[in-house]
């Protein structure tokens, strides 16, 4: 009786063992699947959000084309994103500016004056870049590196206006490269047109000087 008894003991806490270990342990083969299926919920999820940016990039491409009349002829479409209203007529603005600056150092205007200038620049420049694309591709680069220059200078400008001579030095470089990348994109546009583009500008005042010599 008593080895009876501790044999059915033996076996019961064998049975109590082994089901523990079956339920707390999984064997190397359900922890593999497990973790396949992990991997594969994952790989569904992210396939979902690469869809996702896809889908949204695609509207903003979208979006931005909408934004352009495709219709008529290259030159037509040119000559109305050059003319009134359009993009183009930021390149007579900052051709205004350019000189702006050009005229207050010239005429030593002081550090507050040159940097309202430089401001008005570099505002401009970033406004100008904002209207791109324009219908031509290779306008568009010519522009856009015309009015990139133009923000590097009136950035720099307005940093060095009271402070190192380095970035004024740097300014004056990109104003000087302006006119030239501004002349590429110029030529473009008579190429597409076959005529050059009226571009008006706000004049200097009459002294030269847009600040009459002071400023703050």
């Amino acid at each position: 009786m008593e080895f009876g008894a501790l044999r059915d003991g033996v076996q019961k806490q064998g049975a109590q063992r082994h089901g523990t270990r079956r339920a707390g342990n999984l064997r190397p083969g359900a922890q593999w699947n497990q973790a396949r299926l992990r991997l594969h919920r994952l790989r569904a999820v992210a396939s979902m959000a690469v869809a996702g940016l896809v889908v949204v990039a695609s509207g903003i491409a979208g979006a931005g084309c909408a934004g352009q009349d495709q219709t008529g002829s290259a030159a037509s479409r040119v000559s109305a994103w050059v003319g009134p209203g359009g993009g183009g007529t930021s390149i007579g603005t900052l051709r205004a500016d350019v000189a702006n600056v050009d005229l207050a150092f010239a005429a030593h205007n002081k550090p507050g004056a040159i940097r309202t200038v430089c401001a008005l620049l570099s505002t401009d420049a970033n406004k100008a870049i904002g209207n791109l694309p324009a219908p031509d591709e290779r306008l568009t680069t010519a522009l856009n590196r015309a009015f990139e220059d133009a923000a590097a200078a009136g950035d720099e400008c307005f940093r060095g206006a009271a402070g190192p001579a380095s970035l004024l030095a740097a300014s004056a470089r990109h104003r000087a490269a302006f006119g030239p990348l501004l002349e590429v994109a110029l030529h473009r546009i008579e190429a597409i047109t076959g005529h050059a583009p009226s571009t008006p500008t706000t004049e200097p005042p009459p002294n030269g000087d847009p600040f009459g010599g002071g400023g703050a």
